[in-house]
């Protein structure tokens, strides 16, 4: 949680909550990622990508 705490502290000091959106969207597409080699969805998020 501290490395969350940094990161907000960073966008709101420089001013850079553009960011943000692109940040969010890595973190969902790595967890997508992650969920589909351990899942029986994998060939269909495959096909997706």
């Amino acid at each position: 949680m501290d490395t969350l705490r940094e990161l907000w502290a960073f966008l709101k000091v420089r001013k850079k909550f553009w960011l943000l959106p692109i940040i969010v969207i890595s973190i969902m597409l790595g967890g997508l990622l992650i969920f589909a080699q351990t899942s029986a969805l994998a060939p269909l998020i495959y096909t997706l990508f």
